[in-house]
């Protein structure tokens, strides 16, 4: 028979329940500058980025998307669901269904929104090296794909799950509500990325996982 006195020993054996609000997300869009690339640019282009980034408020710093930065304005995300596809297989009396495939969900993020506007540009420049609307043309899958990491922390932020979603871009940057009756409401911008396939991650592996993606952006 269950009891609380069982449930608790199971919980605390397991070492405690996993809490909602304890995640991080890191990712680099491939239409990111890194430091190498901000230094090898045009000093005219350098200088036109620079004026135009202070004039909407922000800093230098801005122009190098910082996965760290990214992952604290992540508001909230789902990890990935995975369905079986199967198909009905009559044998004797009965059907039994016979799995051939498999179908990922679409993954969800929502962000909260800066003042400067820094993550709406950011999925804004990222959507435009997915399907160019000047050109009406779309780019090559390996030049607009990036993985992204998505960890489920413990009380003591250590990662304790983590899945990789492969080769993933957006698909969806939802609209923006503007409202006069919403005086003290913060802006919050929602994406749907799509992916080729999610992969599970030990602790380690994680881990290892988060350090390239912050290495590679900044060009260490």
């Amino acid at each position: 028979m269950n009891s609380i006195d069982n449930l608790k020993a199971t919980i605390a054996k397991k070492g405690g329940v996993a809490m909602q609000n304890r995640f991080q997300v890191f990712f680099t869009p491939p239409t990111a500058n890194s430091v190498k690339s901000l230094l090898n640019s045009d000093p005219k282009v350098l200088v036109g980025d620079i004026a135009k980034n202070a004039i909407s408020g922000g800093s230098i710093k801005n122009m190098i998307p910082d996965p760290r930065d990214i992952s604290i304005l992540c508001e909230s995300v789902n990890l990935p669901g995975r369905q079986i596809t199967t198909i009905d297989y009559t044998a004797e009396k009965q059907s039994i269904k016979i799995p051939y495939g498999a179908i990922n969900e679409d993954v969800t993020m929502s962000f909260i929104l800066t003042n400067d506007y820094y993550m709406k540009k950011l999925f804004d420049s990222w959507q435009s090296g997915v399907f160019d609307m000047q050109r009406y043309r779309a780019g090559y899958k390996k030049d607009f794909t990036t993985d992204i990491i998505i960890q489920q922390l413990n009380q003591q932020n250590i990662p304790v799950y983590g899945v990789k979603l492969e080769n993933a871009f957006p698909v969806t940057v939802s609209s923006i509500n503007m409202d006069n009756n919403s005086e003290n409401t913060i802006q919050k911008l929602n994406v749907t990325l799509s992916y080729e396939n999610f992969v599970t991650e030990d602790i380690v592996d994680t881990i290892k996982s988060t350090a390239g993606v912050v290495g590679a952006t900044l060009g260490i």
